[in-house]
């Protein structure tokens, strides 16, 4: 009897059929010890004693090559999509605590007012008018000014 290159190949197949294409590489001395066990009980039926199997080189078609690379793209913009969902969940969480900061920071105006009257209130509005001021003298164009209090209501009295 001879042996066949068609049963090595069948055993072959067989074996390599059993990982991916990740586990072969990252497995490698279990996928030889797996072909080397194999091939050894095949040999003996032939009469035949194999003293070692290695695995040297690996190779793929083009479609695999393809579709592993199709993959990685693919994960890699799942990735971005999740960076970008979690970068949007935290600008709507820093939208959300800015929102809550001012709401706190107007309460706490509203009661300065309430205690202390409305000072506060007309020196934001005379610095507002001077910054207004500032702004319109700095420009070349001619600027139609209100008639009637320059100081946006607050009293002159």
């Amino acid at each position: 009897r001879a042996c066949t290159p068609i049963y090595s190949q069948r055993d072959l197949k067989g074996i390599v059929a059993q990982y991916n294409a990740d586990q072969l590489l990252t497995l490698r001395d279990k996928v030889s010890l797996q072909i080397k066990e194999g091939l050894t009980d095949r040999a003996s039926d032939f009469g035949i004693l194999l003293d070692d199997v290695a695995i040297t080189q690996l190779s793929y078609s083009t479609e695999f090559s393809k579709a592993v690379e199709q993959k990685q793209v693919a994960q890699q913009y799942a990735e971005r999509a999740k960076f970008i969902v979690m970068r949007t969940e935290q600008e709507r969480e820093a939208a959300v605590i800015r929102a809550k900061g001012e709401s706190q920071a107007a309460e706490m105006i509203s009661d300065a007012i309430d205690e202390a009257g409305r000072g506060l209130v007309d020196i934001r509005r005379i610095e507002a008018a001077a910054e207004i001021a500032k702004t319109l003298t700095a420009g070349n164009n001619i600027t139609y000014l209100p008639s009637g209090n320059m100081l946006y209501g607050i009293s002159t009295n």
